[in-house]
């Protein structure tokens, strides 16, 4: 099966960055949120995120807005997606909104339709239990940010065939993406072993054992991380960071998942980090 066509679900900041990145690879995105004004913030995202490849990236700089913009669609109705050849799912880290999703999709998408589910920690196979072809679910974890970021950790479900393995291991590679295939389990390699450092920088910051600054340094100087804990916190959202350790707590009832309180104090005031203005750090919320 070649893949021509994607339906993005969600048009936050990773669907924005997914979306974006399909459109400068040569792929027609068809976006679908049920508001239309996080709609019009993605176009204006993506414009500005745009023009930051280009700065940062030698690949990107022949390549021009007006060419990118006219492969991307946006849509209110999931009717939209009903042709497109993959669905890759972005929407927030829960299952009650996720499974209704997916309900969605199952009564309008064809047959063929193969759907990535890009998650953090829920499991691929409870979502695949969802679909009129489980075979046709896996899961695909992008980094963020994602047009920088080349790793993508694939995620097959229980019921996941070879096949659809095959398929969009190849579509991402055509992405210059590097697909790293794992099984289903929840928080599955990277979230595992993620969401604990941030979570346990978070209890540093909490027991003040160091300041964010600190601790982000330690990591940056004697790791070689690129980003410290909780700049990575900030980056992918306080709340998602909550979610997901709820998710794995629930999911392996093991107290080291538990949150510290002072996350979620800060997801309480709203301190959500990059995409609110303040977190750990404070951002100028016009980038």
């Amino acid at each position: 099966m070649k893949i021509n066509l994607v339906g993005i679900v969600g048009a936050g900041v990773m669907g924005s960055d997914v979306a974006l990145d399909l459109a400068c690879n040569g792929y027609r995105v068809v976006i679908v949120d049920i508001d239309e004004m996080i709609l019009d913030k993605s176009d204006e995202k993506m414009k500005k995120t745009f023009s930051l490849m280009k700065m940062m990236s030698p690949k990107y700089r022949s390549l021009d807005w007006n060419v990118i913009d006219e492969k991307i669609e946006f849509h209110t109705e999931y009717k939209a997606l009903s042709h497109v050849d993959l669905v890759i799912e972005n929407v927030t880290e829960d299952w009650n909104v996720k499974k209704a999703v997916y309900e969605e999709l199952r009564e309008v998408c064809n047959e063929d339709t193969l759907f990535a589910v890009n998650t953090s920690c829920i499991s691929i196979t409870k979502i695949a239990g969802l679909m009129k072809r489980p075979d046709n679910v896996l899961g695909t974890h992008f980094m963020n940010p994602v047009p920088m970021k080349t790793l993508v950790e694939v995620i097959k479900g229980h019921h996941t065939s070879e096949a659809t393995v095959e398929t969009v291991t190849a579509f991402l590679k055509s992405m210059n993406k590097v697909p790293v295939v794992v099984n289903d389990f929840p928080g599955f390699v990277t979230n595992r072993v993620l969401m604990l450092t941030i979570n346990e920088s978070i209890w540093l910051v909490h027991d003040r054992v160091g300041r964010p600054q600190d601790v982000d340094k330690i990591f940056r100087l004697g790791f070689g991380h690129e980003m410290g804990p909780l700049a990575t916190g900030d980056l992918i959202g306080l709340d998602t960071i909550l979610k997901s350790l709820e998710v794995l707590h629930d999911s392996y009832n093991d107290p080291k998942y538990r949150p510290c309180p002072l996350l979620r104090k800060m997801v309480d005031a709203g301190l959500l980090g990059k995409k609110s203005g303040q977190g750990f750090y404070t951002y100028d919320k016009r980038n």
